[in-house]
């Protein structure tokens, strides 16, 4: 069974930046499509970026242009770099396979917007 752990969150400015990141175990990892997933306050757990094991990425529309998604398949981790961050950005984000495969999710890691 893979483990998920995000970390790199915290509490931050409108405007300022963080970087999270996913690290996995078993050597899977490599092979499969990430994704990063955020569950704002009182709303369900949506999709905000892939990454494919050749580094192609997609994003949300709410985050295009803000935010980069990246992977280092020898080091079994994935990042999200977080720019340009508002209020809205504010949630818990996870990590973990596109479309989802079973993982179970980790604890996710709390990043904080204020206006």
């Amino acid at each position: 069974q893979v483990q998920l752990v995000e970390s790199g969150g915290g509490l931050v400015q409108a405007g300022g930046s963080l970087r999270l990141a996913c690290a996995a175990s078993g050597s899977i990892f490599s092979n499969k499509i990430m994704g990063w997933y955020r569950q704002a306050p009182g709303e369900q757990r949506g999709l905000v970026a892939t990454i494919t094991s050749g580094g192609s990425t997609n994003y949300a529309d709410s985050v295009k242009g803000r935010f980069a998604v990246s992977r280092d398949n020898a080091k079994n981790t994935v990042y999200l770099q977080l720019n340009s961050l508002k209020p809205e950005d504010t949630g818990v984000y996870y990590c973990n396979a596109f479309p989802l495969v079973g993982w179970a999710w980790g604890q996710g890691t709390l990043v904080t917007v204020s206006s």
